[in-house]
Order: structure tokens, then C-alpha cells, then sequence
């Protein structure tokens, strides 16, 4: 009977001998899996890819201010693998704020990268104070260039707000204080000192369209009414360098900033929830395997992953939009 038991308890200890041997076997390979994944879905988006390349960012949409955004281009700047950067652009603009957040981060870039920007489409106010910040812009010849103007809209309840009999009480430390106000008609003072926001923040504008595509003050003027221009109407303006393709935008870098030719053009996208899957992945594979210390920690750094990428990552409301 003690021979039995004996026995028994070898099997006992071999079979988890065999276990621990699968599970640890598995946990590798998963690792390995994981690894695998992440490098080539980095090496898709051009986070750190090893073979050299042209960097592709697109902007388009509405512009706000966008820690991502931010991030992504830091990264583009740092990557040794980029030789060149090409800012696509499609957008009508944005807020102020959003506006000189991305412009000053491309320029930041630009002094790693050379930069060239190609309107696919729009660049319009803020989308066009996108473009400036490259050192060369190619746009198609039925894109819309330009809108240099600033633009403060806001909405007048006062008369709805009587039809239905709803009045507005307020106690407030001087009169132009949370002017303009939605509930009442804007006064003459309210209205003069928006204006003064916007005349300056127009001069700010007019002053980086200036200095950056070198105009002297009658062609400021002619390119600052605060209309759009056809592609074709730009080039005489001195609004964008020439029109094109991607591809001519391309050449410009080969051929002007030395930029080795041929060279393959990734897609560089700011990182979201989705880049840290892996890690659920892997958590619920170490899991299945019974390393639970293992699976926790990997759920703490899927976490601690996606609060990082949502930190500064804001919407704040501003009424100057261009």
C-alpha cells in the first residue's frame, strides 16, 4: 500500500513537472507572438521601423489641439529611419490655439526633417497655417488654398429665450466680464473689445504668411481678404510653391534636400487604445496558462498604456476659429 502511494506521488510530481514545462513553453511562445505583432504593426506605422523611409502625416478635419499629434510628430522627429516628412493636408481650419500648437511642432520637426506639405484637398485658415510651417508647399491644382482671416462666432438666445418667457439674471465684476453672453443682445463695449482679439490675432496670422512665404505687403494684403484660392490661382500669389502631385512633392525632397530616391512612404498615425492590445492579448493568454501574477501585470500595463495616451489629450472650446 506504501509502494502505491509512492508511486502515485512520482506520477503526481511528473505530471507537474510537465505542466510547469508547457506552461512556461507557452508563455514564451505567447511572448514571442506578442512580440511579433508588435514589431510588425510598429513597423506598418512607421513607429520605429528600421528600414529608411519617408514619413507620411496627414492632418485633416477640424484642428484642435492634439497631444497625440504632438507625440506622434516627436516621434517622427527622433525616428532614425526618417529621411524626409511629407504633411498631408486636408482640413478648413480650426481653432487658434490648435492652429499654433500644430504649426510650431512642425517646425520643431522641420529642424531634424526636411518638410514638405501637400494639399490633397484644403488648406484653409488653420489648415493653411499647417502648410506654411513646411519649408515647400505642392498643392493640386483644384485644392483651396488660403482663407487668411480670423472668425469669432457665438449665438443670440435673447429673443427665444422671451418668446418662452425666460430671463437671464446675472451679477458680474465689470461689464465686459463672460461677454459675449448668449442670453442678450452684445453691447457696443463687449463687441469693440472682440474685435480688438481678433484684429490682433489677425495681425498674428497675416505676420506668419508674411514671413514665411516672403510677401511683401501688397501681396499680403491681396492674399488676406479672407478668401480661398484655387490651386492654380495660388502659385502667382506665392500662397503655394507648385502645382502637383504627392509625388512632385516628393522629388522636392529627392532633388532639393538630398533625400535618397525611391525611398518607400509610410503612414505615420498617431498612437491610440487599439496599439495596446497586445497586452490585453497576452494577459488573457497567461491566464489560460494559470499565471495569474503575470496576467495581472500585463492588464496594469494595457492600463497605464492607455491612460498615458489620453492624458493632454483635450477639448476645450475656443471661440477664435479661422
Amino acid at each position: 500500500m506504501m509502494s502505491i502511494d509512492a508511486e502515485a506521488i512520482a506520477d503526481r510530481r511528473r505530471l507537474r513537472r510537465k505542466l510547469s514545462f508547457w506552461r512556461v513553453a507557452g508563455l514564451a511562445g505567447l511572448i514571442a507572438a506578442v512580440a511579433a505583432l508588435g514589431y510588425a504593426a510598429a513597423d506598418r506605422a512607421g513607429y520605429g521601423g528600421v528600414q529608411d523611409q519617408i514619413a507620411r502625416i496627414s492632418v485633416g478635419g477640424l484642428i484642435t489641439g492634439n497631444q497625440r499629434l504632438a507625440d506622434l510628430m516627436e516621434r517622427v522627429r527622433e525616428s532614425r529611419s526618417v529621411s524626409g516628412v511629407v504633411i498631408s493636408i486636408n482640413s478648413p481650419g480650426g481653432t487658434t490655439t490648435g492652429s499654433e500648437e500644430l504649426y510650431r511642432n512642425i517646425r520643431r520637426l522641420a529642424e531634424r526633417k526636411p518638410v514638405v506639405a501637400f494639399v490633397d484637398g484644403t488648406a484653409a485658415s488653420g489648415g493653411y497655417i499647417t502648410a506654411i510651417a513646411s519649408d515647400y508647399i505642392v498643392a493640386r491644382e483644384t485644392a483651396l488654398v488660403g482663407s487668411v482671416g480670423v472668425l469669432i462666432q457665438f449665438p443670440d438666445l435673447s429673443g427665444l429665450l422671451g418668446q418662452v418667457g425666460v430671463k437671464v439674471e446675472e451679477v458680474k465684476s465689470s461689464p465686459l466680464k463672460a461677454e459675449p453672453s448668449p442670453f442678450k443682445p452684445t453691447s457696443p463695449e463687449a463687441r469693440a473689445a472682440l474685435q480688438q482679439v481678433v484684429n490682433d490675432t489677425y495681425d498674428w496670422f497675416k505676420t506668419l504668411v508674411r514671413e514665411r512665404r516672403r510677401l511683401n505687403e501688397a501681396e499680403l494684403e491681396s492674399a488676406s481678404t479672407g478668401q480661398v484660392f484655387s490651386g492654380r490661382q495660388s502659385v502667382p500669389m506665392k500662397l503655394v510653391d507648385r502645382i502637383g502631385s504627392e509625388r512632385d512633392a516628393i522629388a522636392w525632397l529627392e532633388q532639393e534636400k538630398g533625400v535618397r530616391r525611391n525611398l518607400p512612404v509610410r503612414d505615420w498615425k498617431p498612437r491610440s487604445d487599439s496599439d495596446f492590445s497586445v497586452f490585453a492579448m497576452a494577459a488573457m493568454g497567461a491566464d489560460l496558462l494559470g499565471f495569474e501574477g503575470a496576467a495581472d501585470t500585463l492588464r496594469r500595463t494595457a492600463a497605464n498604456a492607455r491612460a498615458v495616451q489620453l492624458d493632454g489629450l483635450l477639448a476645450v472650446w475656443q471661440p477664435l476659429e479661422k
